[in-house]
């Protein structure tokens, strides 16, 4: 059995007690495919900050933040194999397939994101966390930008849009559908994935507002993009527009969608077959 290392940001909260009953639990879907793991009898240690001695047959790299400072990086070097260490920036200005400038030649609706992940929410709690703790901010000069902005056209962005390096800004193209808009997401460790295209009445589809979903095939050219960003674990977030797979999100540190938690969970034990596949390349 392997001993696994979860190397997490000093002021994150990877996991928590709740209810009444003091139960553990975990915004990240890391959490569950963990769990799956120590019933299969491989030991954990969650790790918060560099300083704990690098003893663990292997690691995941789970800082929830956009880009991972340097010195996480390094400390997950000194383990014997590491999970997304070379997903250190997952900012949509480096990712996103759906980028355009301002004079791109592109005449269908836009949309304005933050290149941050998560509207940059989690850097924010982060920093709120060090203040708290008299301590300085890891992430100085995270301005909020917390919900995306739809135009009909590049013309109608604000120019200083423009100039804002923490915004990006999007070709607006979700699948359209009868009875709303699809986007597919894929959700892998290792080897082992399942990818679905969900249907949403919303034209930003999200899991928790989900009318309808079917499995689907992931695309080579982004099964090559993975390899190319450096993802073991994760989920990524596209569309087929035009014929091609068109990346939008990437995450290394994917959330629990809580309605959704009984197919989240039915899938838990074929990530965790994925995971034990890269701990025998490694052992």
């Amino acid at each position: 059995m392997a001993r696994i290392a979860v190397i997490t940001h000093e002021y994150d909260r990877f996991q928590s007690r709740r209810g009444l009953l003091l139960r553990r639990d975990s915004p990240y879907m890391l959490f569950d495919l963990l769990e799956e793991l120590k019933r299969r009898g491989h030991s954990l240690r969650i790790l918060r900050g560099t300083s704990a001695k690098p003893a663990a047959d292997i690691a995941v790299l789970h800082l929830d933040a956009t880009v991972t400072p340097l010195d996480y990086v390094d400390y997950a070097r000194r383990f014997p194999f590491c999970l997304n260490l070379g997903a250190a920036d997952i900012s949509k200005r480096r990712i996103s397939g759906a980028a355009i400038g301002r004079d791109d030649h592109w005449h269908g609706p836009v949309i304005v994101k933050s290149s941050l992940n998560h509207w940059g929410t989690p850097e924010q709690q982060l920093n709120n966390r060090a203040r708290r703790a008299d301590r300085p901010e890891p992430f100085p000069g995270v301005e909020p930008f917390d919900s995306y902005e739809i135009h009909a056209s590049l013309a109608d962005v604000p120019i200083e849009v423009f100039g804002r390096q923490d915004l990006v800004v999007e070709k607006f193209i979700p699948e359209p559908e009868p009875d709303g808009f699809g986007a597919r997401f894929w959700l892998f460790c290792g080897e082992r994935e399942r990818c679905t295209r969900h249907v949403s009445p919303q034209p930003l589809v999200k899991g928790d507002d989900t009318i309808r979903r079917e499995a689907v095939s992931v695309p080579d050219e982004l099964r090559a993009l993975r390899r190319e960003l450096g993802f073991d674990y994760g989920k990524f977030d596209f569309v087929m527009h035009e014929g091609r797979a068109v990346l939008l999100d990437a995450n290394k540190t994917p959330g629990r969608a809580r309605n959704l938690s009984a197919f989240i969970a039915a899938g838990n034990a074929n990530l965790a077959d994925g995971f034990e596949g890269l701990i025998r390349q490694v052992t």
